[in-house]
């Protein structure tokens, strides 16, 4: 992989901010030309530096206003428990994030739902996919900071 420069530092601070920037614009903030800037946004992307471009809808306005820190802890950790768990979990729609932990919980996962109704059908989905020691739900009362972009130093 090509070591990041301080341009490419730049436009990839500049493309979290608003992906939806031309190229030109994106290049008069970093100081450079639109071909060059293209040439660099396209090198990063190649290199999975820039994984993709989305959209940051607002979950409230779609309907989805609860979201859920679920800690799991398991008694089984082979490789066969995990590979199921993890596909069958990935799957779900309602898993923004999904990790495996070190510490007191083996997995962590961020979940976003319509209401009660809608968490009480996915935890039920999430404990008949796999043998689970504990699942503890734990239901954020206000969201005070999210944010995707990452500080790059």
């Amino acid at each position: 992989m090509h070591q990041l420069d301080a341009i490419d530092r730049k436009i990839l601070l500049t493309l979290q901010e608003d992906a939806s920037l031309s190229v030109a614009e994106i290049g008069q903030r970093v100081g450079l030309s639109s071909t060059p800037c293209w040439k660099r946004i396209q090198r990063l992307e190649a290199e999975g530096v820039i994984q993709k471009r989305v959209a940051i809808v607002d979950q409230a306005k779609v309907g989805l206003g609860i979201t859920v820190f679920v800690s799991v802890e398991t008694d089984d950790h082979s490789e066969s428990w995990l590979s199921n768990f993890a596909a069958t979990v990935s799957a779900m729609p309602e898993v923004m994030e999904f990790y495996r932990m070190a510490g007191d919980v083996d997995y962590m996962l961020r979940v976003v739902v319509a209401d009660m109704h809608a968490y009480d059908l996915f935890y039920k989905k999430l404990i008949a996919a796999s043998p689970l020691k504990n699942v503890t739900s734990r239901f954020a009362m206000e969201n005070i900071k999210s944010t995707t972009s990452l500080p790059i130093p």
